[in-house]
């Protein structure tokens, strides 16, 4: 089901079992984890960048793949905690960005992934959400704390009471994810990005990478995060990225980063 390619400086994960809607079974699971696993030694010696995660077919995933499992057979607590929560904990702490453009029905476990990108593009028309009242659960994979944190419990507890689902043109709007674009135009739009990151100070970027999971994580108050960035700056500025970023601004030329 997951295919890993590269191209230069960006490695692409694409979900590749559309019959499916791109529903994710524990061994789909942990394959999208050696996948991101596998990119250490790339990622160490600057051969990848940046990761572009992305679906065929017409939906992102639809979540959990509940086809074959059995009410009161299934462990969902295995699932959950040797399969989904290692899966986002190795996004979380992959020290490239990771991209991930979604269309379609993005549900349940689905969700949870591609929440733990660090930039998500989504289809205006994407469909996004996590019934889980329809089959007596909660919301899992992070959706509460996504929903609360982006959306503020009010509208998390409207869209996990009523189980509807949002736009991704509507998620947008609210904060939940970073933009959207007409469907057809989504894989186009997202390259274009990734490549852009791809020549980039991946250096920077990683440190970028790195607050911003502190701050999620430790909830660092405004001069945690000061110091934090000013540590991080303190290293950078003795990289070859910033000596040539910035000669090439003052000779106004584009940058060519290590």
């Amino acid at each position: 089901m997951i295919e890993l390619t590269h191209s230069g400086r960006v490695a692409e994960i694409v979900l590749n079992a559309p019959e499916r809607m791109n529903a994710l079974g524990e061994e789909d699971i942990a394959e999208l984890t050696r996948a991101f696993e596998s990119l250490s030694g790339r990622i160490e010696s600057g051969d990848t960048r940046v990761v572009f995660l992305r679906a065929k077919g017409r939906a992102f995933s639809a979540g959990r793949n509940l086809k074959n499992l059995e009410p009161g057979a299934e462990d969902t607590g295995s699932y959950l905690t040797e399969h989904v929560i290692p899966l986002m904990r190795t996004m979380s702490e992959l020290p490239v960005p990771i991209v991930a453009a979604a269309q379609g029905a993005t549900l349940g476990a689905g969700l949870g992934v591609l929440a733990a990108a660090d930039v998500v593009y989504v289809a205006e028309n994407a469909k996004l959400g996590s019934p889980f009242g329809a089959l007596g659960l909660i919301l899992d994979c992070g959706g509460h704390w996504l929903f609360a944190t982006r959306l503020g419990t009010q509208r998390a507890m409207d869209l996990i009471l009523t189980g509807e689902f949002m736009s991704g043109a509507e998620a947008v709007q609210a904060g939940l994810f970073s933009r959207a674009v007409p469907a057809e135009e989504l894989e186009a739009f997202a390259r274009e990005r990734v490549e852009r990151i791809a020549a980039g100070p991946a250096k920077a970027f990683a440190a970028s990478k790195r607050v911003l999971g502190e701050i999620r994580d430790k909830s660092l108050g405004f001069w945690d995060a000061l110091q934090m960035e000013s540590d991080e700056q303190v290293e950078l500025a003795d990289t070859h990225d910033y000596r040539e970023g910035l000669a090439a601004f003052q000779e106004k030329r584009t940058p060519s980063f290590e």
